[in-house]
């Protein structure tokens, strides 16, 4: 798994030391990393806006504009997967911590095993993280929550993905996004692919959802979707 590291510190010393000390870290955890430095909260958003695959963020407190705190609060009304570690020269911060779900707290100057101990938490986490696809969409790289999804519908030369929180356009072949899907979903037409964690029941020719919502489904594949939505909901 590729670890996207992010360092926001508006002191360029800091942000060197910090990249060093994640180079090594990686190198010696055989971890495969991107890490990428921003020199403000502005920067940051600004970079967001286009790429939201942040894993990882390494995130000073003390910072002029937006601080610290006041990103981590930005990011956490859209993202609540990214792993925040604050960095800090003062302990006034821990109690706002709380209210982001910050990972830690690290005091300057920060300590290489201390920030190791911390990059291993972060890293643990992941790997226990929701499963999740990255969909470019309008210009911009989205993380789609993969239990979020309700179906995806295929198109000429795209495929729009029906999500909980709305619709994501990408251009893509339906039969490629299929297999980043995983065994929860199901081909239940030639132009459309069901989460069965959201179907309410089958009929011979449509699938429900739990919203009462329909679409279609396939008479030759009618048997395979009701097995797979049978054998999904038993073992729950």
């Amino acid at each position: 798994m590729k670890i996207n590291l992010c360092i926001c510190d508006d002191e360029k010393a800091q942000t060197d030391l910090f990249k060093l000390m994640a180079v090594k870290w990686a190198g010696e955890r055989n971890r495969d990393i991107n890490i990428s430095v921003f020199h403000s909260a502005e920067q940051f958003l600004f970079h967001y806006e286009d790429d939201k695959s942040q894993d990882i963020l390494l995130l000073d407190i003390q910072m002029e504009k937006i601080n610290g705190v006041e990103l981590a609060k930005r990011l956490r009304k859209e993202n609540d997967s990214v792993q925040i570690i604050f960095v800090t020269a003062l302990p006034d911060f821990v109690a706002e911590g709380y209210e982001v779900s910050a990972l830690h707290y690290l005091m300057k100057p920060v300590k290489e095993d201390k920030l190791f101990d911390v990059l291993d938490k972060a890293a643990r986490r992941l790997n226990r993280a929701e499963p999740y696809l990255l969909v470019q969409s309008s210009g911009e790289t989205v993380r789609v929550l993969l239990k979020d999804i309700l179906f995806a519908e295929s198109f000429a030369h795209y495929v729009v993905i029906h999500t909980k929180n709305g619709e994501l356009e990408t251009r893509a072949a339906i039969s490629e996004m299929e297999k980043s899907f995983g065994g929860a979903f199901a081909r239940c037409h030639r132009s459309y692919i069901v989460n069965l964690k959201h179907i309410s029941r089958i009929t011979k020719t449509g699938v429900i959802f739990d919203d009462g919502s329909e679409i279609p489904l396939s008479r030759r594949l009618y048997t395979g979707v009701n097995l797979a939505f049978i054998e999904y909901h038993k073992g729950k």
